[in-house]
């Protein structure tokens, strides 16, 4: 195997710091070539579907790439901008933000970079924009603040499988999850009293997040832990009682059970019992996407109206706004602890490699 070379490493460069901010992926148009191309690279990781591999190839080959690209280009379609697709450039800008906010308070120390695990920029491309910058410090935050293992760890995979093609390695740090840190529990509530504040507050605030099989929880994934967590956690930030607020999941795919309760079944449960307004937030997503502006924003509200009731509230995720970009710093903060001291001397180093040969 031919490993990467590092060719703007220069012996005796001063330490940096790269910090990767990734989120899930997008395809590169509304399209369903585009989403073929895209859906196959998602759904054929084993971290995703835990299904023996000959068999879901004969499933996502002979079936799904045959026939759902042409769906989710429809809806990709309904949420799709000036900008390209929400997740991407939402990730854009708290990347942006984020690396302003570094510049301010440590000058060159830190580079910022986003990448993607599945579709572009993918996680390899930025890697190697950070160490194309000589970065030897690498902190990578996936933006899943409850860990999942076909999100958190899929990251973890991927970054890893570029790490080790490399001749060089920087040091490594990876947040696998921060669904109880003070500062997003924070964020989330004030953007939740903000919706109050402009349209008052309705029977119900629901929380709703992404999905999984429940064979994933019984196999020892944490994952619905801790979304139960963050629930409580903003719940009692907010003041309100535990029948005020509920906690569900969204965006199930195929015909296994998975977390239970279902976001739509719930809201169609509700009107029927005569609850008249409610809100939904999605404490999981960390920038809007499909999955939030399409089928929370629309689809369910659908569900919700048909049943019976009156008004439904979509409250938009944290994005790039100030209280999200001010929580993530802090968490890099922390999680670069004895990272961000003094830059060491190391001209000792270079003069002994340059004494071998080594380019300066």
């Amino acid at each position: 195997m031919a490993f990467k070379g590092s060719p703007h490493f220069k012996h005796g460069q001063s330490p940096k710091v790269g910090v990767l901010v990734t989120n899930l992926g997008t395809p590169d148009a509304p399209t369903p070539k585009a989403l073929r191309r895209y859906l196959k690279e998602f759904l054929s990781d084993p971290r995703v579907v835990e299904i023996p591999k000959p068999i879901w190839w004969l499933i996502l080959n002979g079936i799904i790439l045959n026939t759902r690209p042409k769906k989710s280009a429809h809806a990709y379609q309904s949420v799709w901008t000036e900008r390209g697709s929400p997740l991407l450039f939402h990730t854009q800008d708290q990347a942006k933000a984020l690396a302003a906010r570094f510049a301010a308070e440590h000058g060159d120390q830190v580079e910022v970079a986003f990448a993607m695990r599945y579709g572009n920029p993918g996680i390899s491309e930025g890697i190697q924009g950070l160490m194309d910058k000589g970065v030897d410090r690498l902190l990578v935050l996936p933006l899943y603040p409850q860990y999942c293992a076909s999100t958190s760890a899929s990251t973890l995979d991927k970054v890893s499988d570029d790490l080790r093609r490399r001749r060089w390695l920087p040091d490594l740090r990876f947040v696998s999850h921060y669904h109880d840190f003070g500062p997003y529990i924070e964020a989330l509530a004030q953007s939740i009293e903000q919706h109050w504040q402009a349209h008052g507050r309705a029977d119900k605030l629901v929380l709703s997040y992404h999905g999984i099989p429940k064979r994933n929880l019984l196999l020892g994934d944490p994952y619905f832990c801790e979304c139960h967590k963050t629930s409580r956690l903003l719940r009692e930030r907010l003041g309100l009682g535990e029948d005020e607020v509920l906690t569900t999941f969204q965006s199930r795919f195929g015909k296994a059970e998975w977390l239970k309760p279902y976001t739509d079944a719930t809201l169609k449960q509700l009107a029927r019992d005569g609850v008249k307004s409610v809100q939904l937030a999605c404490p999981g997503f960390s920038a809007d996407c499909l999955e939030t502006i399409e089928e929370i924003g629309v689809e369910n509200r659908g569900y919700f109206l048909e049943a019976g009731g009156e008004r439904y509230e979509y409250i938009a995720a944290l994005n790039a706004s100030p209280g999200h970009i001010d929580a993530l710093y802090q968490l890099l903060r922390r999680e670069l602890q004895g990272w961000l001291e003094k830059d060491t001397d190391r001209a000792e180093t270079a003069q002994l490699a340059q004494a071998l040969g080594a380019q300066s």
